[in-house]
């Protein structure tokens, strides 16, 4: 028994290790961003963008029959979506790198450059895409200045992603909260599963003890 004790222990100590690693994959849970309008709406018709994973990332799916364009930081075509569902990125804007770290903790190369000639390279063919959007999250360290109270929600900021849909000029409109720490709820689930093994381990051992005629 004790080295299933030891065994368990060893499986929480883990699961305490994986939790905040998947938290770095799923954005910030003290956070909610959300998309609350593209506008005009009329333009807009058939584009939704959404974020996912509490403020990592913006999706966009494009059913538009449209062009639609994600205008990039320096004011460069970042992203490229066409009707027949081809998505591509353009290599020469900065924030396609800028983009691949959560801080933008990266080093520019040379090539990107906002005034460049786009050169698009195709990432997908089915409308839809995914991009961390340094726009749509809080970028500094610890609680906004925002916050009085770390139990309150708390309106962070509004922000806006400019779009081109056909040429024309839209803007998806969203708004970051703060919504206090949620720190315990990524490890239930393995402190549920160590609950069953350690009930699972306590029952074989009292069947196996009954069946051979041991002491309890």
């Amino acid at each position: 028994m004790k080295c299933f004790t030891g065994t368990i222990c060893a499986f929480l100590a883990l699961a305490a290790t994986i939790a905040p690693v998947s938290y770095a994959h799923q954005g910030n849970p003290n956070f909610k961003s959300e998309i609350t309008s593209i506008d005009p709406t009329g333009l807009a018709d058939g584009i939704a963008v959404t974020v996912k994973n509490f403020d990592d990332g913006l999706e966009l799916v494009n059913h538009s029959g449209k062009v639609v364009v994600v205008i990039g930081y320096d004011g460069e075509p970042y992203l490229r979506f066409s009707p027949d569902g081809r998505v591509e990125v353009n290599r020469n804007s900065p924030s396609y790198y800028l983009n691949e770290d959560r801080f933008a903790d990266v080093e520019v190369p040379e090539r990107a450059d906002p005034d460049a000639t786009p050169e698009w390279q195709e990432i997908d063919n089915t409308g839809v895409s995914y991009w961390h959007d340094h726009r749509s999250h809080y970028m500094g360290d610890g609680v906004p200045v925002q916050v009085t109270d770390e139990n309150t929600a708390t309106k962070v900021f509004d922000y806006r992603i400019p779009l081109r849909v056909d040429g024309e000029p839209a803007v998806a409109k969203g708004t970051l909260t703060w919504v206090g720490s949620d720190g315990g709820a990524p490890i239930l689930p393995f402190v549920g599963l160590a609950f069953l093994t350690i009930a699972g381990g306590v029952w074989l051992g009292l069947r196996r003890r009954r069946d051979t005629g041991g002491d309890a």
